[in-house]
């Protein structure tokens, strides 16, 4: 009996853990995580102190997870209302508000202290500040009252990128504005895939996505133009900014000219589901690939591979 009481407090307490887990919505973190990394590495040149990366990226986990528990609070009314998120911690009512709004808190202290303790203020404070937007700002003041939305609210999940490079530098460069901005740009084609998916549930729940308040082919030229302004600025990390090489400059233009034209075929059938759901999930495989020639290309050894064979051409 005694052993049956031991296993039901561990698959509860199991089941507490998961929930609190859950509430940091773990599947979009990896990626700001990867964003934080690309500019860590081309700040340093390559030559990253590893202790100074992981407590950089812990401290970003915490804060991305704060920001992604103090939504799931805000929006517990909401989430009940859509099928697809009724199951989550809050509107499931397996986790109460109170204690998420704690643990939120709770987060972002943790983020905070690491940040200003093991790396530097600047960092810190932007992390904070990433925080701050994503909740007051998107959630709060954008989310449920303007098609911009996810134009404005673009820019918390662009704040890494800025994370990184103070972690690194302690200031703010032009280069890392520049990565600021192409991760704002991919966000709305990003998003607006999504939500032509799910326009229904947003409509459902009166929330102001572009495809809800406007109609399909009007949301698909947006991610039209958005996707033309987003693949120019990748190459400007070459030129003028002298960032990035030829390897960089290769994987971003096949990665680039693929996305155009994924984003061109749904303007074509902007009604077709499919092709939105093609363009979401390969948005995100284009970030991931876009930040690893980054890495790549700010590696010593990869600058010495490019100077052996420039030197071979010449």
């Amino acid at each position: 009996m005694i052993e049956n009481t031991v296993t039901r407090y561990y698959h509860n307490f199991l089941q507490v853990v998961r929930s609190y887990y859950q509430l940091t919505k773990p599947r979009i973190i990896p990626l700001l995580l990867i964003t934080t990394a690309a500019s860590m590495s081309i700040a340093s040149e390559g030559k990253l102190n590893p202790i100074l990366m992981l407590v950089t990226l812990a401290g970003g986990t915490f804060a991305a997870a704060s920001a992604q528990t103090f939504n799931c609070v805000y929006d517990r009314d909401i989430d009940y209302e859509m099928e697809r998120t009724r199951h989550r911690p809050l509107p499931s009512g397996r986790v109460q508000p109170t204690h998420a709004l704690i643990f939120a808190i709770a987060l972002a202290c943790i983020s905070f202290t690491l940040l200003t303790v093991f790396v530097n203020l600047l960092s810190a404070l932007l992390a904070m500040s990433g925080i701050l937007f994503y909740v007051g700002v998107y959630t709060h003041l954008l989310k449920r009252h303007t098609s911009l939305n996810i134009v404005i609210g673009g820019a918390a999940g662009a704040i890494p990128m800025l994370v990184g490079w103070a972690a690194v530098t302690g200031t703010l460069s032009w280069t890392a504005w520049l990565l600021f901005a192409i991760v704002f740009l991919w966000t709305p084609p990003h998003f607006w895939a999504l939500a032509l998916m799910i326009s229904e549930d947003y409509a459902k729940v009166g929330v102001p996505m572009l495809p809800v308040v406007t109609d399909n082919i009007t949301a698909a030229r947006q991610i039209w133009v958005y996707t033309l302004m987003l693949v120019p600025a990748t190459f400007l990390l070459i030129d003028p900014l002298q960032r990035m090489g030829v390897i960089y400059g290769c994987i971003a233009f096949i990665m680039g000219a693929i996305l155009i034209k994924k984003a061109w075929t749904l303007l074509q059938d902007s009604e077709n589901k499919q092709s939105a759901r093609s363009l979401f999930l390969y948005s995100i495989l284009y970030m991931m690939l876009l930040c690893a020639a980054m890495v790549v290309d700010s590696l010593p050894i990869t600058h010495d591979f490019t100077q052996i064979m420039m030197r071979l051409v010449k």
